[in-house]
């Protein structure tokens, strides 16, 4: 008998959202208008490429504000920052750019407008997040937060009348779901938020998956360990049916021993991973007998936002571009899309 055809299932969409393509297209161009160094506090996105990639072209990434040398300036990342850290950055006289993905800025918003409004915050997140320690600054005396169903027997409140939930942008759809009917059981006058906080790339990210992967016997998610919505990917695949699942950040930590047996091999990756790593993943399954990739189209997008208005107004005062997609003379020169 002739052995099976090997088959990569390819999934789409994939990579970049519209806030991660923003994020980083912001360092890129601060770099062209400003020259280096221009500081970064904390990872523009959590992903080791794009974070060497830049560091190479003279972005210096910093944990904490004061690392940041009076006057210089200095970018926000992606996850968002607590209203302290403006303060901080305002003390040292830094030049500020804010490149929090416009959908964190929603939730902090909702934060702000349900703590003025005298509610308890009950926050679904990862304890210890960027994203979740910028959200809580926004209002941390009314804000609790809920790691996962398991955390909800902890969650005290003032008043069960006046509750909502808020959540972490890049989480499981489906955990996060049964976290909040958790909730809801012990709070049944719980309030959802006015429109759903986790991203619409996460969850087209998590629905192609879960397409997949009934169909995988190996998933290959290209993301970073410390990539929230990456490890989920891992996560929704081996839930909904993929035989095995591994997290990889270059081609190279692919084990071929995982591909002992495999005729179908899902391949993704997580929202802020330049393609350039899938197409070398698929390179190296392709040299392995996986010739044959086929989409797996769960949604379109076509999502885009502008670059936060501080470079905007500088780049447009030098005769600069402020469109997010560059020409080709950038992508030659080695731009991360």
């Amino acid at each position: 008998m002739s052995e099976p055809t090997k088959r990569v299932l390819l999934a789409a969409p994939r990579g970049y959202c519209a806030g991660v393509d923003r994020a980083v297209v912001t360092v890129e161009k601060a770099l062209e208008l400003y020259g280096p160094p221009v500081y970064v506090r904390k990872q523009i996105v959590h992903n080791k490429h794009v974070v060497t990639t830049l560091e190479k072209r003279g972005a210096i990434f910093v944990e904490e504000t004061d690392e940041v040398p009076e006057g210089a300036t200095v970018i926000f990342s992606a996850h968002g920052v607590a209203p302290v850290v403006h303060e901080e950055a305002k003390a040292l006289s830094l030049r500020t750019i804010d490149a929090t993905c416009p959908l964190v800025t929603k939730v902090h918003r909702e934060a702000v407008r349900f703590a003025d409004a005298d509610f308890d915050i009950l926050l679904i997140g990862h304890e210890g997040h960027e994203e979740v320690v910028g959200t809580s600054g926004e209002a941390p005396e009314h804000i609790t937060l809920v790691d996962g169903p398991d955390d909800v027997a902890n969650v005290t409140v003032r008043d069960p009348e006046k509750v909502v939930w808020l959540s972490q942008t890049t989480l499981s759809v489906d955990e996060t779901m049964e976290t909040v009917r958790r909730l809801r059981e012990r709070f049944p006058a719980l309030q959802d938020p006015p429109s759903d906080d986790i991203c619409y790339a996460t969850q087209n990210r998590q629905l192609a998956v879960k397409q997949m992967a009934p169909d995988c016997d190996l998933m290959i998610v290209v993301g970073s360990r410390n990539s929230s919505n990456s490890v989920r990917l891992v996560e929704v695949a081996l839930e909904h049916g993929s035989r095995a699942g591994h997290l990889v950040d270059y081609a190279e930590e692919i084990d071929e021993a995982w591909l002992a047996g495999v005729t179908t091999v899902g391949v993704t990756s997580g929202a802020s991973v330049p393609e350039v790593l899938v197409r070398d993943v698929l390179s190296f399954l392709a040299d392995r007998g996986y010739a044959d990739v086929q989409p797996v189209v769960a949604a379109e997008e076509s999502l885009l936002f502008a670059l936060p208005n501080e470079i905007r107004r500088d780049l447009k005062a030098n005769g600069m571009s402020d469109k997010m997609r560059h020409d080709g003379a950038f992508e030659e020169a080695g731009s991360l899309h």
